[in-house]
C-alpha cells in the first residue's frame, strides 16, 4: 500500500514525500485506515518499524479535518513518551512530517532550559510532545490546560510501567476529556496485559493491531554470542573491536558504574567513546548523540536509556558488554542497528552472570543466537590498565579529604572514612567514654553508701519508703534493747 492511496491530506502527503516514504511499512498499512476513519488504535510492531510516523500521520489527519474550537492558546494534541530521547526523536520527525501543516509543535522534557520551555508553552502549542514530569510540573503551576485536547498518543506505554511512571501517566489521563470525545493511539513494541488494561480504561474501545512476525529480531541484524569470563570481556572487546573494524559502534553496559570504567579504559587504550545513562545532563546528552550521528563519535556506550526509540542511521555493531536482565531489552539494544533495511551485526559478551539470563532471551527471541568461540589470538592483552573510579556517595567530611584518591578506601585512622562512618565512630567512643566514667564513679564511692543500697534492697514487704520500720515504729518497753529494760 502506498501512502497516496489512503486519504491523507495534501499538506501532510508533502512532508511524507519530503521524508523519502513512498510504501507503507506493515504496521502502517493495518493502523492507518482504522485510525483515518476515526477510531482509536492500540499498535503492536517491533522496533524500527515506523510505529512513529503511523501515529503523527492520523494525528496531523484529524487536527486538519476540524477547526480549533477551544482556547486558541490551549495544546490540542498530546504525545506521551517515557524518555527524554524518544520525546526528542518524536519531535523531530513531527516537524518533518508537518512542516506544511502550519501546526506549533513543542517538545517538553526535564533536564533544559525551565522558563524557556514555560514560556514557549504558556505562548501556545497544537502539540505537545513531553516526557509525564515535567508535564505535571507545568499543569500544575497552571501554565497551560488539558481541557481542549483532541487526540492522544501514548508511545511506549509498556516502557511507562517499567520505569515507574504509570501514576504520573494516570494522572495526565484523568485531566483529559472525556474518551469518546478524543481520538487515542498507543503505540508499543508489547501489548502485554498491564498495557491492555490501561487501553481499555482510556481509550473508546480500541482496535487492537498487531505486526509480530515469527522472528522478533530485526531479520537482517546478524547475531553471535561469545561466552567469556569476566575478566577476559575487555581484552574479548578490544580484539573485536580491531578485527571487525567497527565505524559506529553502540556498546550497551546494565549500570552506570560500569558504563564508566568502560569508557575509561577504552579512552586509555584510544578509543574514543562516551557515556549515556539517565543521569547525565540533558544539554550533554544531545551533544554526544549529535556527535555520534555525524560521525564524531565512533562508540558510545550506554545504559538502557538509549535502547528504545533512538533512531540513528548507519549503526554497524551493537555490543551487549553485559547481557540484558530483562529479555525484552535484548530485542530493543540490538534493534538499534539493521534499521530501515539495513544490516547490522550484534554481539552478546555472556559471563558469569550474564549466562543466567541467556535462557530467558532465547525464549523470547523464540531462536538460539549463534555462538562463536574466541580463539586466543583474539584476546588483547598488552592494554593499558585504568583503575575504577571510587563510587560517588563515599564522600569525605570537610577538612578530613585526603591526598589522592587512593587514600579514600584506605582504614586505620579516622582519614579517608565517609562522613557517615566517622560519626558513627565517634557516637561510639563517646558511648564508650560515658560507660567508663559511670564505672568509675561507682567504684570511687564508699563502701557505707554500697551497704545501704544493700539494706533498702532486702526491706521487707509493707515497710514504709522512708526507712527501716524499727525506726519509724514508737518505742516500747518490750524491746529488748530499751533504755527501760
Amino acid at each position: 500500500m502506498k501512502f497516496t492511496d489512503l486519504s491523507i491530506p495534501s499538506e501532510v502527503l508533502k512532508g511524507i514525500e519530503e521524508t523519502g516514504f513512498t510504501d507503507c511499512t506493515p504496521i502502517q498499512e493495518k493502523s492507518l485506515p482504522l485510525a483515518l476513519s476515526g477510531k482509536d488504535v492500540a499498535g503492536q510492531a517491533q522496533t524500527g518499524t515506523g510505529k512513529t510516523a503511523a501515529f503523527l500521520i492520523a494525528l496531523f489527519t484529524k487536527l486538519l479535518s476540524q477547526k480549533k474550537s477551544g482556547n486558541e492558546h490551549h495544546p490540542r494534541a498530546l504525545i506521551l513518551a517515557p524518555t527524554r530521547e524518544l520525546v526528542v526523536q518524536i519531535e523531530k520527525d513531527a516537524q518533518t512530517l508537518g512542516k506544511h501543516t502550519g501546526f506549533v509543535i513543542q517538545a517538553i522534557y526535564g533536564g533544559v532550559d525551565y522558563m524557556k520551555q514555560r514560556d514557549a508553552l504558556k505562548a501556545g502549542a497544537d502539540v505537545v510532545i513531553g516526557t509525564p514530569g515535567r508535564l505535571i510540573d507545568y499543569l500544575k503551576q497552571k501554565v497551560y490546560s488539558l481541557k481542549d485536547i483532541e487526540s492522544l498518543v501514548i508511545d511506549e506505554a509498556d516502557r511507562m510501567f517499567d520505569m515507574g511512571f504509570i501514576a504520573d501517566l494516570r494522572y495526565i489521563l484523568r485531566k483529559l476529556p472525556s474518551y469518546e470525545k478524543r481520538q487515542n493511539f498507543l503505540f508499543s513494541a508489547t501489548l502485554n496485559t498491564r498495557v491492555m488494561e490501561l487501553a481499555y480504561e482510556f481509550m473508546n474501545i480500541p482496535e487492537k493491531v498487531s505486526v509480530t512476525p515469527e522472528q522478533m529480531t530485526a531479520e537482517r541484524v546478524e547475531q553471535v554470542l561469545f561466552h567469556v569470563s569476566r575478566k577476559e570481556k575487555f581484552p574479548l572487546l578490544l580484539g573485536l573491536l580491531r578485527r571487525e573494524g567497527m565505524d559506529r559502534t553502540m556498546v550497551f553496559v546494565n549500570t552506570k558504574r560500569e558504563a564508566e570504567f568502560l569508557m575509561d579504559r577504552l579512552s586509555a587504550n584510544e578509543y574514543p567513546c562516551r557515556v549515556i545513562s539517565g543521569d547525565v545532563e540533558q544539554r550533554k546528552r544531545m551533544k554526544i548523540l549529535a556527535d555520534f550521528k555525524d560521525g564524531k563519535l565512533p562508540i558510545m556506550i550506554a545504559t538502557d536509556v538509549a535502547s528504545r526509540g533512538l533512531h540513528i542511521d548507519g549503526v554497524s555493531h551493537v555490543i551487549n558488554y553485559d547481557l540484558p536482565q530483562d529479555c525484552e531489552d535484548y530485542v530493543h539494544r540490538i534493534g538499534r542497528t539493521a534499521r530501515a533495511g539495513a544490516e547490522g551485526k550484534a554481539i552478546s559478551l555472556a559471563d558469569e552472570d550474564g549466562a543466567f539470563y541467556l535462557e530467558a532471551i532465547e525464549d523470547y527471541i523464540k531462536q538460539k543466537i549463534p555462538t562463536e568461540w574466541a580463539e586466543d589470538d583474539l584476546f588483547v592483552h598488552d592494554y593499558k590498565r585504568t583503575k575504577p573510579r571510587p563510587k560517588t556517595d563515599d564522600k569525605l567530611a570537610p577538612g578530613r579529604r585526603g591526598k589522592s584518591g587512593g587514600e579514600r578506601g584506605r582504614s586505620g585512622s579516622g582519614r579517608g572514612k565517609p562522613a557517615g562512618e566517622k560519626r558513627k565512630d565517634e557516637g561510639e567512643k563517646v558511648k564508650a567514654e560515658a560507660e567508663k566514667v559511670k564505672v568509675e564513679g561507682e567504684q570511687g564511692k564508699p563502701e557505707g553508701d554500697a551497704e545501704k543500697k544493700k539494706r533498702r534492697r532486702r526491706r521487707k514487704p509493707g515497710s514504709k519508703p522512708g526507712g527501716s520500720e524499727a525506726a519509724n515504729a514508737p518505742a516500747s518497753s518490750d524491746a529488748p534493747n530499751s533504755p527501760d529494760a
